[in-house]
């Protein structure tokens, strides 16, 4: 919360003075003027004691575009946030899948990813960071739609799992390309949903092979 200073009297304020001049409090100091601020941050998450490297509990309640973008404080892990990110797409799928409909499903998974948008480009700007690692909702609604997909075998979503967090580390064409290109709340959403698309394509191929019986 801002504070404001105490209200200067009428006498020492130019406003006040009946000759109009001004005084020496309203002249600003010469000498090499105040370099601008490069950090990156917003004021808002500098009010809140927040940097772009290590946001904590206290940064993602202060908004909710915040607590969602790190996946309700998923990506607050200090290890591979991404993948603590995916794997908590597991219970959430199996919380889905009991309560929708195939078709209701694949309808919230389209929509998580619209709100992903939103929430994503809120809090990369707020912590000057398009895409910061903290910021796993990308992972785990791409992740919910390679689920949806994927035969409802451990062994199949191990696989899923594996593959999926390959493709989004190692940005293959034209994974890479589009990580590039794109910025802000799009940007950080689309990556992910290419990774989810080449997992669910070899999963295809292999299924296609006959590799899938033999899993």
């Amino acid at each position: 919360m801002t504070i404001s200073a105490p209200d200067q009297t009428v006498e020492n304020s130019s406003v006040g003075r009946a000759d109009g001049a001004v005084s020496e409090a309203d002249v600003p100091p010469a000498g090499k003027p105040e370099e601008p601020d490069r950090s990156g941050v917003s004021p808002h998450a500098e009010a809140s004691g927040i940097h772009s490297k290590r946001p904590t509990k206290a940064f993602i309640r202060t908004r909710l575009a915040y607590f969602i973008a790190f996946g309700g404080g998923a990506g607050l892990s200090s290890i591979a946030p991404g993948t603590v990110g995916t794997l908590a797409t597991f219970p959430l799928f199996w919380i889905f899948a009991y309560f929708f409909d195939p078709l209701a499903l694949l309808v919230l998974i389209a929509v998580m990813f619209l709100v992903g948008v939103w929430a994503c480009g809120v809090t990369g700007r707020a912590l000057g960071n398009h895409d910061h690692g903290g910021m796993v909702w990308d992972e785990i609604s791409a992740f919910l739609l390679v689920l949806y997909f994927t035969p409802p075998i451990i062994v199949w979503q191990a696989f899923a799992f594996l593959l999926f967090r390959l493709f989004d580390i190692i940005k293959p064409p034209p994974i890479g390309y589009y990580d590039r290109k794109l910025r802000g709340g799009f940007g950080v959403m689309f990556d992910d949903l290419l990774a989810a698309f080449l997992t669910l394509l070899c999963l295809a191929a292999w299924k296609a092979l006959g590799i899938g019986s033999l899993i």
